[in-house]
């Protein structure tokens, strides 16, 4: 059983690993529990270390890695919350300030489907993301993206690049046939791809297998 600052500790630190693929300083997980002295957090991590949820990293100065929460988190312990950059209105294809970028299909956000090369729709580039980039757009179906603030039949914008950092949500292809959206861990050789939905299982890949398509930049909202 975790005191309240223990449990708290530990999902401040498995959110900020989620979002940005490390671990807090000892100085933001100080202001997040509101301690005057970093002695505190120090204690609290040898406690979380005892019980098993935490593990040290030796390979990296006072690197965390979350073994475990606590069976009574939510949903929203466990996940990061993403915060989409939501176009508000919906799809304006007459927005004569912006740039058009084709819609390459659907994506699945939960098993992976075959990799979309077609062009079926074109959508406005936000203004904030032309002159930064390649961009395409993606058609979202299914529901495990959904604590990431991803809903079934959003249209999300993805950034060509060819690597993210870890923590960062992608359109990864699979075996050069199968392409998905999830949020990339790499490790080693392997590398992770985690939905945003419990209900739904991480899967793990030799690193060989997969090839990142692009990363998440922002989203596309219908609203009726």
């Amino acid at each position: 059983m975790l005191t309240k600052k223990q449990k708290n500790l530990l999902i401040f630190i498995n959110k900020k690993i989620r979002s940005s693929g490390i671990s807090p300083s000892y100085e933001e997980m100080k202001n997040s529990l509101n301690l005057k002295s970093k002695s505190g957090i120090h204690r609290l991590i040898s406690a979380l270390e005892e019980r098993g949820f935490v593990k040290r990293l030796a390979h990296k100065a006072r690197a965390l890695e979350v073994v475990k929460l606590p069976e009574n988190a939510s949903a929203n312990d466990i996940f990061n919350t993403f915060t989409p950059s939501v176009i508000k209105g919906g799809l304006d294809k007459n927005d004569n300030k912006s740039t058009d970028v084709s819609v390459l299909g659907s994506i699945a956000a939960g098993t992976p489907i075959e990799a979309i090369q077609q062009e079926v729709d074109r959508v406005a580039l936000p203004e904030d993301l032309q002159n930064n980039g390649e961009h395409y757009g993606l058609k979202v179906k299914g529901d495990s993206m959904i604590e990431a603030g991803i809903a079934d039949g959003d249209t999300v914008i993805i950034k060509k690049v060819s690597n993210v950092d870890n923590g960062q949500i992608a359109v990864v292809l699979i075996d050069d046939q199968e392409a998905t959206l999830k949020r990339v861990r790499k490790k080693g050789n392997t590398i992770a791809l985690e939905a945003a939905n419990r209900n739904y299982g991480t899967k793990i890949y030799a690193a060989n297998r997969i090839k990142i398509q692009g990363k998440l930049v922002s989203l596309y909202r219908n609203f009726h």
